[in-house]
């Protein structure tokens, strides 16, 4: 089983290399987000708490997060391993999920931390539109785009979430820095390999799928 743990800041690319390394490996990838949506969508007793949460703006905590993962990764397509985006964000869930790992068999995960600068984050989300309907990603770099850039998936006019302005993504990488570090610290201590996320994305798939070889976490 391969559990992959991808760390960084909003913005640093994770949610592009999860997609990448999903097909290459042919294993899920799960951001907190997919989870917490999913789980309400299935409108049981576990959804309807994280609803009521999410609906009151709260955070969800550690002990429902772990459960809702708990959950998540009890499907079948995660018998052989998944990309974990987004989760864990402290090290609690860290804890919880190494020990979650080791009662199935597992190994503990292979944690990737995707490292860039402020300045880099707040160009690339600045310039990021989503899909509100299957919430896809793309960016506005290129002005072809213009105001009419659709959804490749549906079709449907991307937006620019209203947190994307760089007052808004100083104060969420003010947070992050300040929940990652104990989260960071807990990881160097294994399978932990810093990323330079400024490089291209084709050249950072490569770099993962390397190490991942290097490690024997990936059949040659």
């Amino acid at each position: 089983m391969t559990t992959i743990v991808l760390l960084g800041p909003p913005g640093s690319g994770k949610g592009t290399q999860a997609a990448e390394l999903a097909e290459n490996l042919g294993i899920p990838a799960i951001s907190t987000g997919e989870i917490l949506r999913r789980e309400v969508q299935t409108k049981s007793e576990l959804g309807a708490r994280v609803q009521t949460l999410l609906t009151s703006g709260q955070l969800v905590g550690d002990a429902l997060m772990n459960e809702v993962v708990t959950k998540r990764l009890a499907q079948p397509d995660c018998v052989d391993g998944c990309i974990l985006d987004g989760y864990p964000r402290t090290a609690q869930q860290a804890f919880f999920l190494e020990a979650l790992l080791r009662q199935g068999g597992a190994d503990p995960p292979m944690v990737f931390d995707f490292v860039v600068s402020p300045e880099e984050v707040i160009e690339r989300l600045s310039l990021r539109r989503q899909c509100p309907k299957c919430g896809m990603i793309f960016s506005a770099e290129f002005d072809v785009y213009g105001k009419d850039m659709l959804c490749d998936r549906d079709g449907t006019a991307l937006v620019r979430r209203a947190d994307d302005n760089p007052d808004a993504i100083r104060e969420r990488l003010a947070i992050y820095s300040r929940n990652s570090a104990e989260l960071v610290a807990f990881y160097k201590a294994g399978r932990y390999r810093e990323i330079r996320a400024i490089q291209s994305p084709e050249e950072i798939t490569s770099e993962l799928l390397a190490v991942l070889k290097g490690s024997n976490r990936i059949a040659v």
